[in-house]
């Protein structure tokens, strides 16, 4: 292919697959909070489909239909337990947060009724916050707030409509996973009779990377949210079973685990308050589980499981999501895997040919 004669005919057809490419990423940019919804379904769809077939087809449940309510339910109930494990564990740290800043308060203001004395000491200083507030900086100051206050309300509205997107992504779910067989085959369809056997081979080679990639970085992410539960078990760490699933479910995106210092932090600093232990020791202490569980990831966990199952550097996929992501934002953080995988998939069947020299 690459000692080819590059004719004009060629070159040509080629400017229009690559405006082509150019006017379908803008198109997917410029709706793309109108296709975000289905995309996350697709990829939903996409690895809920094996558990669909798995209660149709290994448990006997009849029809598509209870299937895919059986596998919803049961998803459900694991995102449910997995809450659970996280949720009341950290209202109650937050709980006693508020106890620890209350009796704190206390001890060092010796004020007992906190919002009797906040209205006393307002009625005592009116005239002073009254002239505080007409002062010319703090009108400016305000008014420059305002934006800020308005791009709130507008976040706000945001979240409104993510609630929304979100029946909305169930809905397409459910119809993508009732006739999913049907949708896989006739995507290949839409090419021209031709093209079909190469678009045939390469999403082929697109299906295997991704099962592969999904295997590996699920089978990754398990055993990191293991160790981290056990670590911060051995030290006695708060909330250790809750922030070692927390962690693990991080992992299924390279490196993105590495957030977890912050509730690392937050929760040393509330132990060395609530038990009086030095708070270096108690975060020394994590980090040292941290770092541990990140050697064994790195020169056991990925080497022998995602270089078996991909043989690709995370790095890569780190990368991608990068560039994919900056390029068309959330939905390129949901179709950036498929789409390196159809570039690597294409670049080794049809320019290095790597499998046919196997």
């Amino acid at each position: 292919m690459i000692n080819k004669t590059i004719t004009f005919d060629r070159f040509i057809r080629w400017l229009l697959v690559g405006l082509l490419i150019f006017a379908i990423l803008y198109a997917i940019n410029y709706l793309s909070s109108v296709l975000l919804p289905f995309f996350i379904a697709c990829f939903l769809a996409y690895l809920l489909y094996p558990v669909v077939i798995f209660f149709q087809y290994r448990l006997h449940v009849p029809g598509r239909l209870l299937s895919i309510l059986a596998t919803l339910l049961f998803i459900g109930a694991v995102v449910g337990g997995i809450l659970w494990l996280i949720i009341p564990p950290m209202i109650g740290q937050f709980e006693k947060l508020g106890e620890l800043v209350t009796k704190y308060l206390h001890e060092t203001t010796h004020i007992n009724n906190f919002p009797v004395a906040i209205r006393e000491w307002v009625s005592s200083n009116d005239k002073e916050i009254t002239d505080f507030f007409r002062n010319r900086e703090v009108s400016a100051a305000i008014k420059a707030a305002m934006p800020k206050l308005f791009a709130v309300i507008n976040e706000t509205a945001n979240i409104i409509m993510s609630v929304v997107a979100s029946f909305i992504t169930l809905i397409y779910l459910f119809f993508i996973l009732l006739d999913y067989e049907y949708l896989a085959q006739g995507f290949i369809k839409i090419f021209p009779k031709k093209s079909r056997p190469f678009w045939h081979s390469l999403i082929s080679d697109v299906e295997h990377e991704l099962n592969a990639y999904v295997r590996g970085q699920s089978m990754v992410a398990l055993c990191i949210g293991i160790l981290f539960c056990i670590g911060f078990t051995i030290i006695g760490f708060p909330m250790a079973i809750g922030l070692g699933i927390l962690i693990g479910l991080m992992s299924l995106i390279p490196y993105v685990h590495g957030l977890a210092f912050i509730p690392m932090v937050f929760l040393s600093l509330l132990k060395s308050a609530d038990t009086g232990e030095n708070f270096w020791i108690i975060f020394g202490s994590a980090v040292l589980v941290f770092i541990i569980v990140q050697l064994i990831t790195d020169l056991v966990l990925t080497p022998k499981i995602m270089g078996k199952a991909m043989g690709l550097n995370p790095a890569v996929l780190l990368l991608s999501l990068s560039v994919w992501g900056s390029l068309l934002g959330f939905i390129g953080l949901i179709i950036a895997l498929p789409l390196t995988t159809i570039l690597i998939a294409y670049y080794q069947r049809y320019i290095t040919k790597e499998d046919k020299e196997e």
